[in-house]
């Protein structure tokens, strides 16, 4: 073999990795590594979690010490030594080190410059205060502002911003994260960003999502960062993580080919432009393996993979071709895992990509058996091939094992009958019978295969709006209950066979469960009694209201606890779904006595927020509530809290009225019961959400600005309550009519005259401010003296009620 000269550019994961398997297979061939900074093959991975002290010890960085690539490899490492100028004619670089200049010339030459960070344009970003995370320098500075601050921001909600938020919480400081995106993590599609959104807010870190910054601005020994939407002040210290650009400056001046973004173009040997110049790593970008365009990925795991194969084709000529890279990706937030593979919808869309999806929500292994925690999957396939394109999970565990999976069907260019084919390992404390990865292939290949056909929750919303379309929620009275889509006809999936004619078969019906299994059940039976228009909602309720939900901090009590009780009695509530963790709940209260100490371990997301609801509206003691590891646990004490001159709850009895409908004979019994109550010396409260919200709307004295789905919402809401109309018997607005000259005929008072007598009785009005939200309803739309509340207003009430009812 004769002798080479090898000369690497660049000196962390791809180019220490590429030096090091040149040794291995060119043992006299003379191999010289520069590195710009003082180190190198350093685990920048990691940055974020020394600076949150998770590694505590700055050394672990080094992945391997330079002393072993001279020792032991025999490469001629240089460091803060910086290639300035490549002579492609001559094959020659051009070196500044400690401010001497010096040439070395190079048979094989490869650059793995990586990718910098992005720095936008803006007033303010040149401040000391500012930081990017790059290089161990960069988190050593990062690391010196942390002691003595108090509150940070990150701008950027990438990976390397969602993990310097969470460590910076874990040092103890308010941290507010800037997202100009309306979500983090933009390689999840929105519902399953959901998740992540709802994870970093729950631990403290403060969102502002949908806003651009425009500028940074200096106050005294604090800057302020501003946005599009606002200013986030009283930052110590400001890190930048908006994204990476290829830092192929170098590459550029050289005439090497580059795409519009500047990245290097490389051949299936990763051979620039010159054929003696390779390249590697975060720089280059390489045919996409879905569609053969040019793509750029920045990952360790590619760079260390096209290390490998560049080294073997610098040496021999030759290598292995290049698959291409598929994005395999995960990220801790706090407790969270979420991971992806392949394509989104987005991504598919703009290939021009057929596409179909499934989600499904489950457990990482066997419900039944203890700490079983959420775990929610989705997918993208090809239609009608079935061709898996993506894959996305988020949970809190076994997230990157299944991303795994994805990720090796995909690359081979598996289906989802592979998928629902797929045998894993099964044991209960590892898995379930049938995996997540199961089940997405079974509602995949049921749609393929003309079985069940599915709608997403954000078109289930466009067909509810444009087409007319009817939901029906198949799910238990105590599940629909703790929330529904808004309107939805409830009809559990048992009792489907025996009320059909309650479903209409002249518009489109989509069917909604928790999850979409009893959907797909309700599907099923309808098309077999000839129902033709009739949806499944993919992931379901779950799916739905997790994009709709309005993020409730500080739901309860933390931190401190009142009891010291000896013993605990302990429920394990892990693995199941709302409403099973406050039905068990309930079934082990009945069973303890006046002032026993409960604690519930619970997995259900929505377990810390309802569980405040029931111990306010129930009488119990709620002593605290905490987070670990994706798992809610709470201390409960049968029994209400002694209260001594505290302006706590009433004990006195009472009536409390949810008015979900806006049907006038619906409405008028809610108002002859309260009213009713009221005469009877009962403190009487009625709470109006969703559709009820229209008995309380009056027309505003003044325009109010609203977006064009608030209006769209307002259009379908009646004007008020002499607008509504009869839940049976409408007969084109003929049976209203009817019935009010009936009421008249009877001497029995007409709406607008009960409510009016129910307002002088102190009868409470509360309208639900979440569900206002919801529909874009205002405060001045409202009828006066009405009250804007949430639930832990109306459950207060409820609460100190003997009568509680739903209509």
């Amino acid at each position: 073999m004769s002798k080479k000269t090898y000369v690497v550019v660049g000196g962390v994961a791809g180019g220490a990795g590429v030096a090091a398997r040149i040794r291995r297979r060119d043992e006299e061939g003379t191999i010289i590594l520069f590195e710009q900074g003082p180190y190198v093959s350093f685990a920048n991975c990691g940055l974020p979690y020394y600076a949150g002290g998770v590694i505590q010890d700055r050394k672990n960085l080094l992945v391997t010490p330079i002393e072993t690539l001279r020792d032991v490899f025999r490469i001629d490492v240089h460091t803060q030594s910086k290639v300035t100028r490549i002579d492609p004619k001559r094959k020659l670089v051009t070196v500044v080190s400690d401010g001497a200049e010096s040439s070395y010339p190079y048979d094989e030459l490869v650059l793995s410059p990586g990718a910098k960070p992005f720095v936008p344009p803006i007033a303010g970003v040149e401040d000391e205060a500012v930081l990017t995370v790059r290089s161990i320098p960069d988190i050593d500075k990062v690391v010196g502002h942390i002691a003595g601050a108090r509150r940070a921001t990150v701008v950027g909600g990438g990976f390397i911003g969602i993990e310097m938020a969470e460590n910076l919480v874990r040092k103890g400081l308010s941290v507010s994260l800037v997202e100009a995106a309306d979500q983090c993590m933009t390689t999840l599609d929105p519902e399953m960003a959901a998740s992540v959104h709802r994870e970093l807010s729950n631990g403290g870190v403060e969102l502002h999502l949908a806003s651009s910054v425009q500028a940074i601005i200096r106050q005294g020994s604090v800057v302020t960062v501003r946005t599009s939407k606002g200013d986030v002040e009283g930052n110590d210290f400001v890190i930048l993580a908006i994204g990476v650009r290829p830092d192929s400056t170098l590459a550029k001046d050289a005439g090497l080919a580059l795409d519009g973004r500047g990245y290097i173009l490389v051949n299936e040997r990763f051979q620039s432009s010159d054929p003696h110049i390779y390249a590697i790593g975060d720089a280059i970008a390489y045919p996409s393996p879905f569609d053969g365009k040019p793509i750029a990925v920045a990952l360790a795991g590619p760079a260390n993979k096209m290390a490998r194969l560049c080294a073997d084709s610098m040496v021999s000529g030759t290598c292995t071709p290049y698959p291409g890279t598929y994005g395999a990706s995960i990220a801790k937030v706090f407790d969270l895992e979420a991971g992806s593979v392949g394509l989104n919808e987005r991504q598919a869309g703009t290939m021009g990509y057929a596409y179909a999806v499934a989600v499904t929500h489950g457990m990482d292994h066997a419900s039944y058996y203890p700490g079983a925690k959420p775990l929610s999957g989705k997918i993208i396939y090809e239609r009608p091939s079935g061709r898996l394109l993506g894959g996305q999970m988020v949970g809190y565990g076994g997230v990157v094992a299944h991303v795994d999976v994805l990720s090796a069907l995909i690359a081979k260019g598996g289906t989802v009958y592979d998928l629902a084919a797929f045998e894993q390992a099964y044991a209960p404390p590892f898995g379930s019978a049938k995996d997540i990865l199961n089940m997405l292939g079974f509602i995949a290949t049921n749609c393929l295969e003309g079985l069940d056909q599915v709608v997403t929750w954000n078109e289930a919303d466009r067909m509810v709006r444009d087409d007319h379309a009817l939901v029906v929620d198949v799910r238990t009275p105590d599940e629909v209950a703790l929330g529904s889509y808004p309107g939805a006809l409830p009809v559990p999936h048992r009792e489907i066979r025996d009320r059909m004619e309650e479903i209409p078969t002249d518009r489109p019906v989509i069917l909604m469960c928790a999850i979409g299994l009893r959907g797909h059940i309700a599907l099923r039976i309808l098309r077999q009694h000839g129902y033709t228009q009739v949806w499944n909602m993919t992931g379901g309720y779950k799916t739905w209201s997790a994009m709709h939900e309005t993020v409730l901090r500080n739901a309860g009590p933390t931190g401190h606890r009142e009891h010291a009780a000896p013993s605990r009695l302990v429920l394990d509530a892990c693995g199941l779904s709302c409403p099973g963790p406050i039905v068990a709940l309930k079934g082990k209260m009945d069973m303890l006595k006046e002032g026993d100490v409960l604690e519930v371990h619970a997995t259900d997301p929505g377990f810390a927020n309802d569980v405040v609801s029931w111990c306010s509206m129930t009488g119990n003691t709620l002593l605290d509530s905490a987070r670990s590891a994706g798992m809610t646990i709470v201390h409960i004490r049968k029994g209400a809290r002694p209260v001594a001159g505290s302006n706590g709850p009433s004990l006195a009895k009472g009536a409390s009225i949810i008015v979900f409908s806006n049907d006038f004979d619906k409405v008028f019994a809610a108002f002859v019961l309260a009213n009713g109550a009221a005469a009877s010396g009962k403190p009487a409260v009625m709470f109006f959400t969703f559709w009820g919200l229209s008995v309380l709307r009056k027309q505003p004295g003044k325009r109010i600005h609203k977006s064009a789905v608030e209006k769209m919402f307002g259009a379908m809401l009646p004007k008020d309550m002499d607008h509504l109309g009869l839940s049976k018997m409408r007969m084109g607005g003929m049976g209203k009519r009817m019935m009010r000259k009936r009421m008249r005929a009877k001497q029995v008072a007409q709406l607008r005259a009960m409510y009016e007598d129910a307002k002088r009785q102190g009868v409470r009005f509360i309208a639900c401010q979440m569900s206002m939200d919801v529909m874009g309803l205002t405060k001045e739309e409202l009828l006066d003296g009405v009250e804007v509340g949430g639930v832990g207003t109306y459950m207060q009430a409820a609460s100190s009620s003997d009568v509680n009812l739903f209509i």
